[in-house]
C-alpha cells in the first residue's frame, strides 16, 4: 500500500508525459502543414515562371509580326476563345509604296515587215527571201512609179505630162552584128556597151569582141554611149587593173555615158570572187569607181538588188550613181538610182534575138 504523497507525484509525472506528447505532436502537425504548404507554394510558383517564360517567348513572336501579347490576362487563367488565337489579321497592311504589284507579262506585236515600211524584200539566188532593214541614213529615190508608162518594151517616165527619161539597151559580143540605124528608129537613145571581163575562173583580163565597133557604129548613130566591165578582182591592186585597162581601150572614142563596174558571182559554177566579205566587194568597186572618176569619166555602179544591199556596204559609195538591175514592172529598191535595168529579154529592131532593157532617169550627157 502506497502512501498519498507517493500517489500524488506519480499522477503529476503522467500528466507531464502526456502533455509533452501532445506538444510534440502539433508540433509535427505545425511542420508538416508548412511543408505542404511550402511544396505547394513552389509548385505555383514553378508553374507561374514556366508560364512566364512561355509567354515571354510567344511575346518575341508577336512582336516579330506587330503584336504585344496580354500576360496577365493568360495568368489570369481566363478562357481563350479561338478569336485570341487567329493571329493572322495582326500583321499591319502594307501601303502601296511597300507592295509593287508583279506586272503581268506582256509581250509587244511585232511589227509585219511587208507593211512596217521600215523593210524591204531582198530575194536570193537561190529563191529565199530575207526582210532587211532599210538604212535611213542613205538617200532614199523620189521617184512616183505611177508615172511609169511602157510602150512597146519602152519604159518611159513623166513628169508633169513631159518625158524626163531615157530608153537603153546594154550589149556585147554575145548580140553579134547589131544594125544601130534601126536602134536608133525604134526609139533607143544610148547604149551600154561592155568592154571586156576578168576570168571567173582564170583571173584572166579579156577584151570584148566586138565593143571596138559597138562604140563606133553606135555612136555614128546618133546614140548616147557608156561601157561597163564584167570585173573579178580579188583586190584593190586588181580593180585598178581593170579600171585602167577600160580607160586604155575607150580612150580614143567619144563616150557621153557613164563607165560601169559590174561585179557578180556565176550562175551554176562558182567563181574567184565568192569568197569576198563585204568589206572587201566595196574596197575594190570604190578602187575601180575612183579610177574612173580621176581619168574624166562617169562613174556608175551596177548591181541587183541583193547585191547592193546585202554584198557592198552602200554608205562608203553614195559619191557614185547607181545601175539598178531589178526585173520587175516596178522596182522596190528603196535608195537613189539613177538607171534601172529592167528586162533582159527585150525585142528591138536591128537586134536578133533578146536583149537587156534599161531606163535612165538622169540625162548624163549634162552632168
Amino acid at each position: 500500500m502506497k502512501l498519498p504523497e507517493e500517489r500524488d507525484h506519480k499522477d503529476n509525472n503522467s500528466f507531464s508525459l502526456s502533455l509533452t506528447l501532445t506538444m510534440a505532436l502539433v508540433c509535427i502537425f505545425i511542420a508538416c502543414l508548412f511543408l505542404v504548404v511550402l511544396l505547394v507554394n513552389r509548385s505555383k510558383v514553378q508553374k507561374d515562371h514556366e508560364t512566364v517564360q512561355s509567354m515571354e517567348q510567344e511575346n518575341v513572336i508577336n512582336t516579330e509580326t506587330g503584336t504585344v501579347a496580354d500576360i496577365d490576362h493568360i495568368l489570369s487563367g481566363e478562357k481563350r476563345t479561338p478569336a485570341d488565337l487567329d493571329f493572322w489579321d495582326k500583321y499591319p497592311e502594307k501601303t502601296s509604296e511597300e507592295v509593287a504589284p508583279t506586272p503581268e507579262p506582256t509581250s509587244e506585236p511585232k511589227e509585219d515587215p511587208s507593211t512596217d515600211g521600215k523593210h524591204t524584200l531582198v530575194v536570193k539566188d537561190d529563191g529565199k527571201e530575207e526582210w532587211v532593214l532599210i538604212n535611213q541614213y542613205l538617200p532614199k529615190h523620189e521617184y512616183d512609179f505611177t508615172r511609169l508608162v511602157c510602150q512597146s518594151d519602152l519604159m518611159k517616165y513623166y513628169s508633169d505630162g513631159r518625158l524626163v527619161s531615157f530608153v537603153g539597151i546594154d550589149v556585147s559580143k554575145l548580140q553579134d552584128y547589131i544594125d544601130y540605124t534601126k536602134v536608133k528608129k525604134a526609139g533607143i537613145d544610148y547604149v551600154m556597151v561592155r568592154v571586156g571581163a576578168r576570168g571567173y575562173s582564170s583571173g584572166q583580163l579579156v577584151l570584148d569582141d566586138y565593143y571596138s565597133e559597138n562604140i563606133k557604129r553606135a555612136a555614128d548613130a546618133g546614140l548616147q554611149v557608156g561601157v561597163y566591165f564584167f570585173s573579178q578582182a580579188l583586190n584593190t591592186q586588181e580593180a585598178v587593173e581593170e579600171a585602167k585597162l577600160v580607160i586604155e581601150a575607150i580612150k580614143d572614142y567619144s563616150i557621153t555615158y557613164p563607165v560601169a563596174f559590174y561585179m557578180d558571182g556565176v550562175s551554176g559554177d562558182t567563181s574567184r570572187i565568192d569568197r569576198l566579205t563585204r568589206q572587201e566587194r566595196t574596197s575594190i568597186a570604190k578602187a575601180y569607181l575612183d579610177t574612173v572618176a580621176q581619168a574624166g569619166y562617169i562613174p556608175l555602179l551596177y548591181g541587183d538588188k541583193e547585191c547592193l544591199i546585202k554584198q557592198l556596204d552602200l554608205s562608203k559609195l553614195t559619191a557614185y550613181d547607181v545601175w539598178l538591175s531589178q526585173l520587175s514592172d516596178i522596182p522596190d529598191y528603196p535608195y537613189k538610182f539613177s538607171m534601172w535595168q529592167y528586162s533582159t529579154k527585150g525585142s528591138v529592131d536591128g537586134i536578133s534575138g533578146y536583149v537587156n532593157m534599161n531606163i535612165s532617169f538622169l540625162d548624163f550627157t549634162e552632168k
